[in-house]
């Protein structure tokens, strides 16, 4: 029996995040639209925090992977306006994810689906699910995405 390892929660990279909050162009060469939150579920993928009514975020297209095929999904995800702080990747669920499920599902060392790991999975078993998929030497990394859209929220991977 193989023992689960330990995760961390990673989020998006800083000089990746700097290069859109300054205007730079996202996954489709688009500059970021600005909003403001209602506060009604905007999660910044970089601090891995909800923002509040008022404060102003991005709206970006965003790809997760290294290069272009056919299971680098692309999608839509929200950013601080303002240059926040990175989340520290630790084994914490992330504040951002207060719905009740979400995606959860494995992908192998060239960015590929790992079929079978995929599923939809309650908030409070996201961090056993994702070390338990984690635990196959072939699946490289664990993305969460929203249950109820399929936007990328936080890559796992192991600590």
């Amino acid at each position: 029996m193989t023992t689960a390892p330990k995760i961390r929660f990673i989020p998006l990279p800083t000089d990746d995040i700097r290069r859109l909050q300054r205007g730079g162009p996202d996954a489709y060469g688009a500059r970021p639209e600005n909003a403001i939150s209602d506060g009604q579920g905007i999660p910044c993928r970089h601090c891995l925090t909800r923002l509040p009514a008022g404060e102003p975020y991005l709206i970006v297209a965003h790809r997760p992977f290294s290069g272009l095929q056919p299971y680098a999904e692309t999608g839509p995800l929200f950013l601080c306006a303002r240059e926040c702080e990175a989340a520290d990747p630790g084994d914490s669920l992330p504040g951002m994810l207060t719905a009740s499920h979400y995606i959860v599902r494995g992908y192998s060392a060239d960015e590929r689906i790992a079929y079978g790991t995929g599923g939809v999975v309650p908030t409070g078993q996201i961090r056993e699910r994702a070390a338990e998929i984690l635990s196959d030497p072939k699946i490289a990394f664990v993305d969460v995405r929203s249950s109820s859209n399929n936007c990328f929220l936080v890559r796992v991977a192991r600590a």
